[in-house]
Parts: C-alpha cells; sequence; structure tokens
C-alpha cells in the first residue's frame, strides 16, 4: 500500500510540474532582446545592369527589442546589417547594408491548435529606413532610402526567459535606382529587396508576465 502511495504521488506531482512549466511557456515576456544570425540574398534588380551580387551572403545580424502589450501583440525596433559581395561573373564590389524598422509584432499561436506548447509563431512588419554603402574606391555610391520588411519567426522555448528561434524575412526597398552612364559608374550602388534568413536567441528582459 505504501510502495502504491508512493507511486501515486511521484505520478501528481510530475503532472503539476509539466502542467506548471507548460503555463509558463504559453506566458508572454513584456519585454525581449533578440539577437539572430544568418545569410541573405539580395535581388538582382537593385544593381545597375551587368552586375549582381552572390546567391548566399554572410553576414546578417540582427538586434531587437520588443515590447508586447498583450499576449499577442506588441512592436518592436530593431536594427540589421547585411554583406553581400559580387558574383564572380560580375566586376569586384562589396556592400555594407544597414537598416532600421520599427515593426509590428503578432503572435497568432494560440489560434493554430496543434502547435506544441514550447513552441510559437510570431509575425513581424513595419517600415524603416536602409542605408546602403559599397566599400572601396566605391563609397560615392551610396544611398539612403525607405524600406518595407515583413517577416515570419518560429521560436522554441528553452525555458520561459530564453527561446531559440528562425526567422525569415522580406525587406522590399522604397526607390529606384540612380541613372548612371556608363553602368558600371554605378557598380556598388544597390537599392533592390533583400531576403534573410537568421537563427538566434530571444531573452526575457522583465519578469512581469501577460498570463490573460
Amino acid at each position: 500500500m505504501r510502495y502504491n502511495f508512493k507511486q501515486y504521488l511521484f505520478f501528481f506531482i510530475i503532472v503539476f510540474i509539466t502542467f506548471n512549466s507548460e503555463a509558463q511557456l504559453r506566458d508572454t515576456a513584456k519585454w525581449k532582446a533578440l539577437f539572430a544570425v544568418g545569410v541573405n540574398y539580395p535581388t538582382t534588380d537593385g544593381f545597375v545592369t551587368g552586375s549582381y551580387a552572390q546567391s548566399v551572403n554572410f553576414p546578417t545580424i540582427n538586434l531587437g527589442i520588443q515590447h508586447m502589450f498583450k499576449t499577442q501583440y506588441g512592436v518592436k525596433l530593431d536594427f540589421g546589417f547585411n554583406r553581400f559581395k559580387n558574383h564572380k561573373d560580375t566586376p569586384e564590389f562589396k556592400i555594407n547594408y544597414s537598416r532600421i524598422n520599427a515593426q509590428f509584432v503578432f503572435d497568432p499561436s494560440n489560434y493554430i491548435g496543434f502547435l506544441p506548447t514550447r513552441f510559437r509563431t510570431v509575425l513581424h512588419a513595419g517600415p524603416g529606413i536602409t542605408f546602403a554603402k559599397p566599400l572601396g574606391t566605391l563609397r560615392d555610391n551610396k544611398q539612403t532610402f525607405l524600406n518595407l520588411l515583413a517577416g515570419l519567426e518560429v521560436h522554441y522555448a528553452i525555458n520561459e526567459k530564453v527561446s531559440v528561434f528562425t526567422d525569415v524575412a522580406y525587406i522590399y526597398g522604397v526607390t529606384s535606382l540612380d541613372n548612371y552612364n556608363p553602368a558600371l559608374t554605378g557598380l556598388g550602388a544597390f537599392n533592390g529587396s533583400v531576403f534573410n534568413l537568421t537563427f538566434g536567441l530571444a531573452v526575457s528582459l522583465s519578469g512581469c508576465q501577460f498570463c490573460d
């Protein structure tokens, strides 16, 4: 009898810990810091005629801070840095592509019934400003323009404070290239769109959790 009692007690303790852990993981931190690293692909139509970048470029670095008003929605301010270089079939160039974006954040995870507790999906979108700066002797061809960003993050919670995530984002350049005559004088100029694929960490900065 005593052996059975210990078995039941152990079972209920495990169940309690499991449900308590899942409840914590369902909460969304009010403030989060996000850091991610990955690769990028700049679209070919963003370069002057006769030049384009490699299909996969490294690095892409994203740094952000996120504030959730409610469990499902909030805002995020983030900085992104991309480096891309010429394809081997085009004249040589390297470009630093930096951006700052203010974004709306929406977490639809509670409406997706099949997701395990530890997984969250996050949609984010918003306007920003881009600074495209070629390196070396091409510095005069730098550009500054508006952008629109949209992306999807998938988070896996390690615990209630830290999660790992992957982010797929598309950054659309709201501008057009200057006219260069001949086109080669515009080498290094870029005003196109960029696809990003990054992997990172999201860390809670506050003890306050939404429980509604």
